[in-house]
């Protein structure tokens, strides 16, 4: 595939919760009240949620919960998240926030004619686009170059999915070395491993920068005050 002129050089991979934005607790407030309106039971146990994709974290929340993890129990489960986090939308904006330079790096990346800007997350597509409109940051970011929870259960697997909408989306080929993702855990830094890409660790999660730099990390920031590329 060859480039048109003017076309972007670098994809950019967004990862969004504690990269771009924090709920505060108020996700996990939300996928209590999720669980119970699908299941009819009360959430005792939440799988492990940090660098995951949803359909991973749904499916081994309801295993660990006692219940069955069928294909129909997924669909209402995604669908009672999706429904909680549009009726929480003022409490998230009033509890999160976006992360300090969050919404000025995106923006003076979308000002360079090089940079390609999207997203990879573990957040089911209308829950990240959710997230992502409350505080702000959506129009920074294109949606349809982008790769979500509900894509494919393994985070690595995102990467190729992202690249290749990016590709369709702007007629150019991304090789490993200008695809970069941006991410929190050390989950986001192994997928971006596994895929042959380069990766950003930002200590604004519960990794430290060097956690973040033993599992692999082609650079660390304490911060998106300090980001470039």
């Amino acid at each position: 595939m060859t480039a048109p002129a003017g076309a972007p050089r670098t994809l950019l991979l967004w990862d969004v919760d504690h990269t771009l934005i924090e709920t505060r607790g108020v996700g996990r407030a939300i996928y209590e009240r999720a669980f119970l309106a699908a299941t009819g039971r009360p959430l005792e146990r939440l799988a492990a949620i940090s660098g995951r994709t949803e359909l991973d974290i749904m499916a081994e929340s309801l295993r660990i919960n006692g219940l069955e993890t069928s294909e129909q129990m997924m669909q209402r489960l995604a669908g009672a998240l999706i429904q909680g986090y549009e009726d929480a939308r003022d409490e998230l904006a009033t509890t999160g926030r976006a992360l300090p330079a969050a919404r000025d790096t995106l923006e003076r990346f979308v000002a360079d004619s090089t940079v390609h800007q999207a997203i990879l997350t573990g957040n089911l597509r209308p829950v990240a686009r959710i997230k992502l409109e409350v505080f702000g940051l959506a129009g920074y970011l294109h949606f349809d170059s982008s790769a979500f929870g509900d894509d494919h259960s393994e985070r690595a697997r995102l990467v190729d999915i992202a690249r290749r909408r990016a590709e369709d989306r702007t007629g150019t080929t991304f090789a490993g070395e200008n695809v970069l993702v941006i991410g929190d855990t050390p989950n986001d830094v192994q997928a971006a491993l596994t895929a042959g890409v380069r990766v950003i660790g930002v200590a604004t999660g519960k990794a430290t920068a060097p956690e973040l730099r033993l599992a692999g990390a082609t650079h660390v920031v304490d911060s998106l005050t300090t980001f470039s590329l």
